[in-house]
């Protein structure tokens, strides 16, 4: 059988990076893990081509080739997916979809013959059993949650590692917490399972076999979920791996509470990661504990980033705005904690309450769910009536974005983080590929940030400051400012965004 796997594309939104991975010339940030390790899953014999529309147009030979079709996605791919169904089904294709956007959507998709939902080490044998009897059902789903160790290998062969900007990998899934508007439980639960760390090698290995001299996310939604097994296990293992190794660098997200821990970040540091992405979400405490989002409560979280950043970590962090318990204060208050922590990639986003939420839930009990989920917490929509009038929301949510990625509010902040930043002594060794990628983008962010771009005299002075302060932190200032370049270009869209009540 021909077996084609398809991506949908995701919009340029600040979490696509589109305008920032053009300096390296690569397409897209990475590749789909998922439907990856869903190829392995499929019998071997099966002939596969993996189509990620976010690098390559669907083209309709794909088509032609294929027996059936696979997709997958999140809600942000929403509209993508749809379009690519309806190609799928005017060419007389078997279309059978997976992935959280079906799995928490799939009513809205009318033209998928099959449903494989939820866990697909545990519901797709199924499906794959039934195909061969010719009796397959429309959806298979389960309440269950697999064991890791039975989830193969990623196929990368698939993987046109060229066009990607990182690789990504996945630890664990599950989180101990509980965030009222976070969908992560409902699809994996509250205990982390974990993948034995021999498996992760053989992950890395693979990489790095095929040539990955890049960045390795850890995709997991929390990689501190168990730190016990992380620090015994886990962290031990890729720091052995990784010794005379070059290239690979390590990021993640992980919640507040791994500050509390010096001894687990010195390990992170050896093993090789050098950014986080927290959830910080409110500097207001009220709203911290209406989501329940207990482990951000009763610290001074400033303090807890400026440690991380001392100790040799960039800290990205999420922010929402549109809780009940915000008031007209938290827009100038999200804007003054994120200039004073120096989080230079801050993600900003409208309260959404996707579906399977406990927040949604609670929404839905009082009438006040709308309409046009889209996935996209940073579009200036919300598929919840708020408490505050929804144009002082919108336009208190533009005067955020309009301020932070304004070149001043921006390289300023830049600048706030460098003032704490101590490069780790662990840090990436780069090989001569690596070097030639970050010269080639120095010398693009000369021409469009130095010489064309607005920000031009910003650039110059962070250029110059880092130079005479620590010339070895010129690589993370121009990283940072091809990441302004994309973000300000975001911004800039969903200011234009006229979105009625």
């Amino acid at each position: 059988m021909n077996v084609l796997l398809i991506y949908p594309e995701i919009p340029d939104t600040f979490w696509s990076f589109k305008h920032a991975v053009k300096f390296i010339h690569k397409k897209a940030i990475m590749p789909p893990l998922g439907l990856l390790t869903v190829a392995s899953l499929l019998p071997a014999y099966w002939e596969k081509i993996l189509v990620d529309m976010n690098i390559e147009k669907l083209k309709k030979n794909h088509l032609e080739w294929a027996d059936i079709v696979l997709i997958s996605g999140m809600s942000i791919q929403k509209e993508s997916a749809a379009e690519v169904i309806d190609i799928c089904k005017r060419a007389g294709k078997k279309v059978v979809a997976g992935g959280p956007l079906f799995t928490l959507d799939r009513e809205a998709f009318d033209g998928v013959d099959h449903f494989v939902l939820n866990e697909a080490e545990l519901t797709l044998p199924e499906f794959l059993d039934d195909l061969e009897k010719g009796i397959e059902r429309k959806v298979y789903e389960t309440e269950k949650h697999s064991d890791l160790d039975s989830t193969p290998l990623p196929l990368w062969s698939l993987v046109k590692m060229g066009k990607y900007a990182m690789m990504p990998m996945q630890y664990s899934r599950g989180c101990p917490f509980n965030c009222e508007f976070c969908n992560i439980t409902s699809l994996f639960g509250r205990i982390p399972r974990l993948k034995k760390p021999e498996k992760i090698i053989s992950e890395l290995d693979g990489l790095y076999k095929n040539g990955w001299r890049g960045c390795v996310f850890f995709v997991d939604d929390n990689l501190i979920g168990n730190k016990i097994k992380l620090k015994e296990e886990l962290l031990p293992a890729i720091s052995k791996w990784r010794k005379g190794k070059k290239g690979i660098q390590l990021i993640t997200e992980v919640s507040i509470n791994v500050a509390d821990d010096e001894e687990l970040l010195k390990m992170m540091l050896n093993a090789g990661f050098d950014t986080l992405f927290i959830g910080i979400e409110s500097p207001n405490s009220a709203s911290l504990l209406e989501c329940n989002k207990n482990q951000n409560l009763n610290r001074d979280l400033i303090s807890n980033i400026k440690k991380l950043q001392r100790m040799g970590f960039t800290v990205q962090g999420g922010f929402i705005v549109g809780f009940d318990s915000d008031t007209a204060m938290i827009f100038q208050q999200v804007i003054d904690f994120i200039q004073r922590s120096g989080i230079t990639t801050a993600m900003v986003g409208l309260l959404q309450a996707p579906a399977g939420t406990r927040l949604y839930e609670r929404m839905r009990k009082a009438n006040r769910i709308k309409k046009g989920f889209s996935g996209d917490n940073t579009d200036c929509s919300t598929n919840i009536i708020p408490v505050m009038k929804m144009k002082d929301l919108r336009e208190g949510y533009k005067k955020i974005i309009r301020k932070i990625y304004s070149s001043k509010f921006y390289y300023r902040r830049v600048s706030t983080f460098f003032d704490e930043y101590n490069k780790p002594q662990t840090g990436v060794r780069f090989n001569f590929k690596n070097k030639i990628i970050y010269v080639s983008a120095f010398l693009r962010s000369i021409i469009l940030l130095g010489v064309f771009g607005s920000e031009k005299l910003y650039f110059w002075k962070l250029l110059t400051k880092t130079f005479f302060k620590d010339v070895k932190n010129m690589p993370l200032a121009v990283t940072l400012a091809i990441y302004g370049r994309h973000l300000k270009k975001v911004t800039n869209d969903y200011l234009l965004l006229d979105r009625s009540p």
